[in-house]
Parts: structure tokens; sequence; C-alpha cells
């Protein structure tokens, strides 16, 4: 007859058996601990019985199957470390509930522990220092991956989130990463969107991870924003995208593009000798320190006259220009805000904080847990609009009447 619970682990036989052991000079805890040994007898018996009511129901329901033998595991609880048995059917229909298959750790307070201290992106090696220190527990870095696995259903659930359904800006940028795959390490880059929506509150819309950019991945994941509930953009900032500005005039065509000024120089400059650098950044600025877009066109004929041997590194300028000079149609304060990819590029310097220690990730998985993590402690801060945000709005509505304001 199967025992129960109540009779291996109610309060006189606790005390009893402690007694006894503390008596004998036998340890509590540990392997051979006798609260470890109380434990495993219950949780053994409880198995039991969830395998006994398993099989109840499918004689009821499917007809027939039995008890098949038992598996064992190495389990870790506060108390130690022990081999737990559990019971298997014959169908391989039975999914216990009190300790799940593949899981090795049995309290939620470590687990609890192991997660916060993985979302502040401390190592597996500085996590498992931790809970041996705290715990006096041994834990593998396998167990820390599965016990971190349990992000990944959240992860899938925050990126299919419902969107807001109009944002003022949006920022692209992306983040270049290794990720060990097929025993050869690659590099990916991860791409975060950022939205500024109609109250002036930042929020990270979501990240994609690919192995290369281009107009079919960039509409793959503009539609993915309109599965979620966006129907409108008004300003998109990005980094020179490939791709980018066929795609989105597809899925938003009256969204308007602004290319990122400060890459857009950095490019420019490697194409131009140290030693003419500094006077041509200087006649740069009076193209995109212009007061209006028809004063920064003159400068830019001016700047191609006076160095016409740099009219390779120019050409991109004028082939590209009427995605550059998009913010001269606003005021200073706009114009500070989309000219340059700073607000996301900003945010990557944080996200980098949790991810200094990695060298190569083990698998894409663990690069997403630790970004989502990163993610919710960073975007946790934003709670106030950005500055002077009432007098942007006023701006952005004039300039796009009636798609921001209802």
């Amino acid at each position: 007859m199967t025992p129960k619970v109540t009779d291996l682990y109610n309060d006189h036989a606790i005390l009893e058996s402690i007694s006894q052991a503390l008596y004998k000079k036998e340890p509590l805890t540990g392997p051979n601990g006798v609260i470890t040994n109380l434990i495993k007898k219950a949780m053994e018996a409880t198995l039991e019985g969830e395998l006994d009511a398993h099989l109840q129901e499918e004689a009821l329901e499917k007809g027939t199957n039995r008890k098949n033998g038992k598996s064992r595991k190495q389990v870790t609880s506060r108390y130690g470390t022990f081999e737990l048995e559990t019971p298997r059917d014959r169908n391989s229909s039975f999914s216990p509930q009190l300790v799940k298959k593949r899981q090795t750790i049995i309290t939620d307070d470590i687990d609890a522990k192991i997660l916060r201290l993985y979302s502040t992106g401390t190592s597996y090696e500085d996590i498992a220092h931790h809970i041996e220190d705290l715990y006096g527990l041994e834990i593998s870095h396998g167990s820390i991956s599965a016990i971190t696995d349990r992000l990944l259903p959240e992860i899938i659930e925050w990126r299919n989130r419902p969107l807001e359904s109009t944002y003022a800006v949006i920022f692209f940028d992306a983040m270049f990463y290794k990720i060990r795959e097929e025993g050869t390490v690659k590099s990916k880059a991860v791409y975060n969107i950022m939205g500024i929506n109609k109250e002036g509150l930042k929020d990270i819309l979501g990240f994609y991870i690919c192995d290369t950019e281009g107009a079919t991945f960039w509409l793959s994941v503009l539609n993915d924003l309109k599965q979620r509930g966006v129907q409108d953009i008004l300003i998109a900032c990005i980094d020179g995208l490939k791709g980018f500005p066929q795609a989105i005039a597809s899925a938003f065509p009256h969204t308007e593009i602004q290319l990122c000024i400060v890459h857009q120089i950095r490019h420019t400059l490697k194409l131009i000798p140290h030693k003419h650098k500094r006077a041509f950044i200087a006649d740069l600025k009076n193209v995109y320190k212009a007061s209006s877009k028809e004063n920064a066109e003159t400068q830019l004929q001016l700047l191609m006259e006076r160095w016409p041997h740099y009219t390779a590194a120019l050409k991109s300028w004028v082939d590209n220009w009427e995605n550059l000079s998009t913010y001269f149609k606003f005021s200073q304060q706009i114009r500070t805000l989309i000219y340059t990819t700073n607000a996301i590029e900003g945010f990557h310097r944080q996200i980098r904080k949790y991810t200094k220690t990695k060298g190569a990730f083990s698998s894409e998985n663990a690069l997403l847990k630790i970004l989502f993590c990163a993610i919710n402690n960073i975007s946790s801060k934003w709670s106030a609009p950005l500055y002077n945000w009432i007098a942007t709005l006023a701006e952005l509505e004039l300039h796009f009447p009636g798609r921001l304001l209802p």
C-alpha cells in the first residue's frame, strides 16, 4: 500500500526523526541527513499518488495503462542533494506535477534567487558561487540554464504583446553578438526597435535576430509591428539600414525617414585622409548644422566644389539627401531628437553592461534571455515623458495633422 505523505511528513514524524538524529549525532541535512531523507520519502510517496490518480483517470477514459518501473535523477533542495525515484507508466502519458520532468531543483527561493542574479547580468559561474555561499549547495551550469529557461515563455509573450496604434518616432539600430552554432561561432545582429508614443514615453517594441539585413527582412519586421497593432508611424530614425527605406515605404507609406547624421559623418570621414580631416569637418558642419534645407544644399554644393578630390566620400550625401535632410522641416528641439539614433544607442550602452562578460553565447536562446532581462530592468526606469514633450507634441500635430492626436 502506498504510504501517505501525512504519515511520512507530519509534525510528529519530523520531531521524532530529528530528536533521534540529534541524540545519535547524525546529520540533519546533506545527502544522508534525516530531513533530506524525509523530503525524499514524502516526495516519492506524493509522486506514487499522482501516478495512481493518473492511472485511475486513464482507466475511465482510455482503457489500459499500468506502472512501468521508476526513473532516477539527482535533485537539489535547500537541505541537500538526493536521488529521487519517479514512477513511470507504460504509455508514457504520466507527467508528474510535484517535480516535473527534467526539473532538478525543488527550492523555489533558490530558483528565484538565481533568476534575480541572472537578470542583473551575473555569469553562471558567479551565480553558482553565490548559491554555494548562501545555501551550501553546488549547482551546475546546466541546472542554472534550465532554471533561466523559464523565461522563454515570458519572452515569447512579450515579443507578441499588443502595441499602440500610433508612434511619434521610432528608432532602429543594431547590436552584434557572437553565438555558438553547430560547432562554430557566428556573428549575428540584434535589431532593437525603440518607440516614442503619443505621451512621449519610450518603449522597446521588439528585438529581432538575423544574419543579414535587407528589404525582405525589414518588411517582415514592419509587418510584425502591424500584426501587433501599429497602424501609423510619423518618423523613423535609422542607421543606413540596407533595404529599410523600401520596406517602410511598403508597410507605412506615410512615414518620414531620417537617416542618422552621426553615422553618415563617420562613414564619410573613413574616406578622408587624416591630414585633411579637420578642415573637411569644419566645412561639413556648415551642411548638417545649416539653418534650413535650402541653406544646407547650398553648403553641400560649396563643399563638393572645395573638395573635388573627395567626390566619392560625398556621393552618399547626394544619393541619400532626401532622407538625410528630413530633420530640417522641424524646430531645433525635434531636430535634436531625430537627426541621430543617439536615443537607442544610449539604450545599447546600458544593454552592454549586462552582456559585457559574455564572449560568445552558447545559443540564440541564451542571448534572448539576457537581452529580455536587461530590457526589463532598463525600461522599468522610463516613467517620465521626454523633455518639453507638450511643445513637441503640438509641433508634430502641425506637421502631421490628425495622425497623432484624435
